[in-house]
């Protein structure tokens, strides 16, 4: 009798549950390439050295656990701030909540718009910086992502943003599982703050590649709100290029299991990165797990 791998066996049943949708040729290149890393790799189980014997279990099983609603009874976050806001409801952009799309210096559309055209500046980058950042272990959640995320935003900042882009996530089912994935991309001299804020939905999933170009700015600050019962991975990874500059910070409040990724790729001189977070629990059971890692340019000697 041939022995089954519970790896490869729950990576099956995740591809099979989530369908990619249709785009462009070179976008579903993209998630055909971050399928077959994610059947080579299989998914995280409780014994992986990554995960340093955290169970994992929730953030991959079938169907996803649920998680009670909670109401924090406060302000939402940033809304005393000029911003430019989008929100999600459990991981679906909703229009009408947000404001209009339109920032000067910045070029934004949604993930399916931006990957069903045929030329796309987004083809450089999506599933590109996931995939540089799969080494030296293997995030399976990121490549699932790539595989199969549906919604999310493409943003090109071109010059100076004049206010920050807002990422509201609501979570308002119990049953929700959602994945969101965005690319961003800064050019050079170019600035760009990113806020996010909400627990996401009862299961959460998201991917933040950014490309910083030389002496650009990038700064992000995510809170993920008090939810006791959500389970959420995330994934940033970064390309930074000569002189730049990267700041991120997350506060972590509550949560089943949390886990948050960071992966920096140096590419010139000078670029500075700083990558921050704080963690805090006000109920039972809160698993938050941080991961940061930096790769340095490659030297080559003639």
């Amino acid at each position: 009798m041939a022995v089954t791998n519970p790896k490869y066996d729950i990576c099956d049943a995740l591809l099979a549950a989530y369908k990619a949708p249709v785009g462009a040729k070179w976008a579903m290149d993209a998630r055909n390439a971050a399928s077959t890393n994610l059947r080579r790799m299989g998914a995280p189980v409780k014994r992986d050295e990554y995960w340093k014997y955290t169970n994992p279990a929730g953030l991959t099983a079938l169907p996803a656990p649920t998680a009670g609603l909670f109401d924090a009874d406060e302000m939402p976050m940033f809304t005393s701030i000029d911003r430019l806001k989008m929100v999600f409801i459990d991981g679906v952009f909703d229009a009408e909540q947000s404001d209009d799309l339109t920032l000067a210096g910045v070029e934004i559309e949604t993930l399916s718009e931006a990957l069903s055209k045929d030329i796309h500046w987004a083809k450089d980058m999506f599933g590109v910086l996931e995939a540089n950042g799969q080494t030296p272990v293997n995030r399976p959640l990121a490549a699932l992502n790539t595989a199969v995320a549906q919604e999310g935003f493409v943003i090109w900042a071109t010059g100076n943003s004049p206010m920050p882009i807002s990422m509201q996530y609501l979570h308002t089912s119990e049953n929700s599982d959602a994945m969101v994935h965005h690319v961003i991309k800064v050019d050079a001299g170019a600035s760009l703050t990113v806020l996010e804020n909400g627990p996401g939905a009862a299961r959460f999933n998201s991917v933040m590649e950014v490309d910083v170009a030389d002496g650009a700015e990038f700064h992000h600050v995510r809170t993920q709100g008090r939810d006791h019962e959500r389970r959420t991975a995330t994934h940033l990874f970064g390309r930074l290029g000569a002189e730049s500059i990267f700041r991120s910070f997350t506060m972590t409040v509550n949560g089943v299991l949390i886990r948050n990724e960071c992966v920096l790729e140096f590419t010139g001189d000078d670029a500075k990165a700083t990558i921050g977070g704080a963690s805090a629990g006000d109920g039972p059971g809160f698993h938050p797990v941080s991961y940061t890692h930096l790769t340095l340019p490659t030297i080559y000697s003639v």
